[in-house]
């Protein structure tokens, strides 16, 4: 919530530190794409996915926070889609400093999609075990 916050507040005419970080890491996954898709992309606006980023990461901490399950699935969504291309550790060698630097960020980023998907999976099933024990009805007893 707090990171969401923090680039609302440095988003500015252009987009912000996010957006400078982020043009040159779209514009490269953009180009591996659209070469293995064969077709070219449409132009995407860095400004646009900026403001997507902080609305999945705000909205989707939000909900996180007070239990709801879909603040789980956004934040399930957001790491997804955005981790790959933020920490693109496979495009530097072993030796390089980026590489470790990047590769940890990711591992991290991976994690916490992990323990996402464990509070989704147990959101999921103590709802079905709710659903479950008010399906059951009590059996009469035999005089």
């Amino acid at each position: 919530i707090l990171s969401a916050w923090q680039m609302f507040n440095d988003f500015g005419a252009d987009g912000g530190p996010a957006a400078k970080e982020l043009a040159p890491k779209l514009d490269l996954t953009k180009a591996h794409l659209s070469s293995r898709l064969g077709m070219a992309l449409p132009n995407i606006e860095v400004k646009q996915v900026v403001w997507a980023i902080v609305a999945l990461k705000g909205l989707g901490g939000l909900l996180f926070v007070i239990g709801n399950i879909f603040g789980a699935y956004l934040l399930a969504f957001y790491l997804v889609v955005v981790t790959p291309i933020l920490y693109d550790f496979y495009n530097y060698g072993p030796k390089d400093r980026q590489y470790s630097l990047l590769l940890t960020e990711f591992l991290q980023s991976i994690a916490l999609l992990g323990a996402l998907l464990f509070f989704i999976g147990m959101k999921n099933s103590t709802t079905s075990s709710k659903r479950n024990l008010k399906k059951r009805t009590p059996k009469p007893k035999a005089a």
